[in-house]
């Protein structure tokens, strides 16, 4: 029974709730990261700097990444079927990111809430890729709101989308992409048409996971009080072309709707203003306090097992369950 899919999902869920995502030498996104520098570094020693350079990239990931994973499984289950299982449990269990995010979330809140802006500007920066030492304690709620949201889905939801879909490998060639669009998958001079395809399969992979969490938010928030399922429904709809990423947007407008807040507002990285745009509901309120963030975790781990009981009710009916290691 233990190598049922849906066991398998309950576990990474638990190893991540128990452990969370530990920052070690060996993890597996470390390593990803690792292979990525070592690889751009070689292509762009041999010319390969542009669109091709950037699909090549992805071949070599995927091959040593998805490769590397896959021969480690049937090297162990050769040994006792067993090992391979726990082999593919770590590596997904390493994939995913819910408790971290609700760390991370949770020493903003402390910070915001004992009014300690210092300690506030430092862990949201751990979250966020803009200018911190703009950001009022309003300012830093907000920004980890937004952070806990976007993260979502690729941190979580769509993680597990890829998992139930292709199993371990499928899960892992997403995280590689991921980690592209995260490393090299920026509009600059360096990697406008290095880091194209990495973005653009990014956004590709999203596409379903970031539409699914948006109706995940709105389901959640409508169960809970203080919550407003139809503002995250409307807003999400609404509002999620006003935020430049092709698929953050639906996640993040979700959470303005379902908190009854208003988020994001002047954005600075780099000494420059990067986005001046609030989301949210007509008379919500700009901002956000410190207990927002609170609401926002619970209603992460509730979308979480949200998605969680869909994939059961498919796998009691018999629609899914086929091994995939």
């Amino acid at each position: 029974m233990i190598y049922d899919p849906f066991l398998f999902i309950l576990f990474c869920i638990g190893l991540d709730s128990l452990l969370g995502d530990p920052n070690y030498r060996w993890h597996p996104i470390r390593l990803i990261g690792d292979l990525l520098r070592m690889y751009e570094v070689h292509l762009r020693r041999w010319g390969w700097d542009g669109k091709g350079g950037g699909i090549l990239l992805f071949v070599a990931l995927a091959v040593t990444g998805v490769g590397g994973v896959e021969v480690i499984y049937y090297a162990s289950s050769a040994i006792h079927p067993a090992l391979g299982w726990a082999w593919h449990l770590y590596i997904a269990y390493s994939m995913l990111a819910l408790k971290d995010l609700c760390v991370h979330g949770r020493r903003v809140a402390q910070a915001t809430h004992a009014w300690q802006l210092p300690q506030a500007r430092y862990h949201t920066s751990m979250l966020v890729g803009r200018d911190t030492n703009k950001l009022d304690l309003k300012a830093c709620n907000r920004a980890a709101i937004e952070s806990l949201s976007e993260n979502l889905t690729d941190g979580v939801i769509a993680p597990l989308f890829y998992l139930v879909l292709f199993g371990v490998p499928g899960m892992v060639l997403f995280k590689i992409v991921s980690t592209m669009d995260s490393m090299v998958g920026y509009k600059t001079e360096k990697y406008l048409h290095f880091g194209w395809f990495g973005a653009r399969t990014d956004d590709a992979l999203n596409f379903l996971p970031a539409r699914l969490t948006w109706l995940l938010i709105a389901i959640v928030s409508a169960c809970l009080p203080r919550f407003s399922g139809w503002k995250a429904l409307h807003v999400g709809w609404k509002q999620h072309k006003q935020l430049p990423s092709t698929n953050a947007g639906w996640s993040e407008a979700a959470a303005a709707g379902a908190l009854q807040i208003k988020l994001v507002g002047p954005i600075w990285r780099q000494g420059k203003l990067a986005l001046d745009v609030w989301i949210g509901a007509t008379g919500d309120p700009a901002g956000a306090s410190s207990g927002d963030i609170y609401r926002m975790i619970l209603l992460n781990i509730g979308v979480t097992f949200l998605f969680l009981g869909l994939v059961y009710g498919v796998w009691a009916l018999g629609l899914w369950g086929a091994p995939f290691w």
